[in-house]
């Protein structure tokens, strides 16, 4: 654990979570977490650091926590023990929270999210995701483990089509992070529990709304995954997330979540909607911050062969092939970039690699 991160109020009366929030955000941090009986703490390139603060008792916690919501979540919080929301601080941020109960009081997450939304360019996006974006229909997904950067580089490519065509955006997400301004396109943002009642009626209903362009904050079941297809096949551009480390293994997670009889017709689905799996994590940089290594999967005629009949496991193989053509890339590709140009350290790239033998066997031999 790294040494407290001093805190310029010290602050002696009781904590106020809107003044830590603030504070916490000029330390350039991703996350705040509070509990009991311990210091407030932060994430700094995915590192957890004290705040030289008082230790945190289930009484200040809760004065905190309920001092952000209204009457309806903290109903909610009471009845389910968990609560998902997010939220806007004026002149401050904006906010993911989640509060939960441990056996000694309440726990809170919360996750710092960007006021303005970055740029393709400012995101340092490799050039085909400017292309990926112009596509009238499909399916492109953005997978990762949590904290990877998922949802930015989301917002980024939804802030690109904006900037750049007159689509109608629906996005719906659990809860709504990024907030877009309309630019040339047109946004609808609904948040799941406060907008309507799941992914899968959102969806249902969004193609009566005249959307262009759909994303999907999580696509967690067989209901939601199987409307994003039917969606992505009938003419809309389909954005969605998944909780996978590689784009081979994201096909496999999605065909793996329907039954058996079901899974022909998934691959097939899958085979025609498909346009590309975007597969990230972020790794801390030498000395300080984060860069995002991601595998990328564009698919191809082969690929839609290789998925229709059922061989994903050839997948990763063929897109070794032709990559200055096809624009696609492995993350120990990318690790390996990261290693030459002296961005990441080698512990650090083994130990986020979805393929550390791999790797190894590469560094070895360089």
């Amino acid at each position: 654990m790294s040494e407290n991160v001093e805190n310029p109020t010290q602050q002696k009366q009781p904590l106020d979570i809107k003044k830590l929030l603030k504070s916490v955000l000029a330390y350039g941090s991703s996350d705040l977490h509070l509990v009991v009986g311990s210091e407030p703490q932060i994430r700094i390139d995915k590192e957890l650091r004290p705040l030289n603060l008082p230790k945190l008792s289930a009484k200040d916690i809760e004065s905190m926590s309920y001092s952000i919501i209204n009457e309806k979540q903290k109903k909610a919080f009471e009845e389910d023990l968990e609560l998902d929301f997010s939220f806007e601080l004026e002149g401050i941020g904006r906010f993911r929270a989640n509060y939960y109960r441990t056996i000694y009081g309440i726990g809170c997450a919360f996750r710092m999210i960007p006021l303005e939304i970055p740029t393709l360019d400012e995101y340092n996006s490799p050039p085909i995701f400017k292309e990926l974006v112009k596509k009238e229909k499909g399916l492109i997904l953005v997978t990762g483990p949590t904290g990877s950067g998922k949802s930015t580089t989301l917002a980024s490519m939804l802030n690109e089509i904006n900037m750049t065509e007159r689509r109608h955006i629906i996005t719906i997400e659990d809860p709504v992070e990024f907030v877009h301004k309309n630019n040339k396109s047109l946004f609808s943002q609904r948040d799941v529990g406060d907008n309507t009642k799941s992914f899968a009626a959102a969806l249902k209903y969004s193609l009566r709304q005249d959307p262009d362009v759909i994303l999907i904050g999580e696509m967690r079941d067989a209901e939601t995954i199987g409307a994003a297809l039917t969606a992505a096949e009938t003419g809309h551009l389909v954005f969605g997330t998944l909780h996978t480390n590689s784009a081979p293994g994201t096909i496999n997670r999605i065909i793996d979540v329907f039954e058996g009889v079901e899974q022909a017709q998934i691959r097939a689905q899958l085979a025609t909607s498909l346009v590309a799996v975007i597969s990230q994590s972020l790794i801390p940089k030498i000395p300080k911050g984060k860069v995002a290594a991601q595998e990328i999967l564009i698919s191809n005629p082969a690929i839609a062969n290789l998925i229709r009949e059922d061989k994903v496991h050839q997948i990763y193989s063929q897109m070794q092939l032709n990559q200055a053509q096809t624009q696609m890339t492995t993350q120990t590709q990318e690790l390996i970039k990261f290693l030459d140009k002296k961005v990441i350290t080698k512990a650090n790239a083994l130990k986020n690699s979805n393929r550390p033998s791999e790797l190894l066997k590469i560094i070895d031999n360089i």
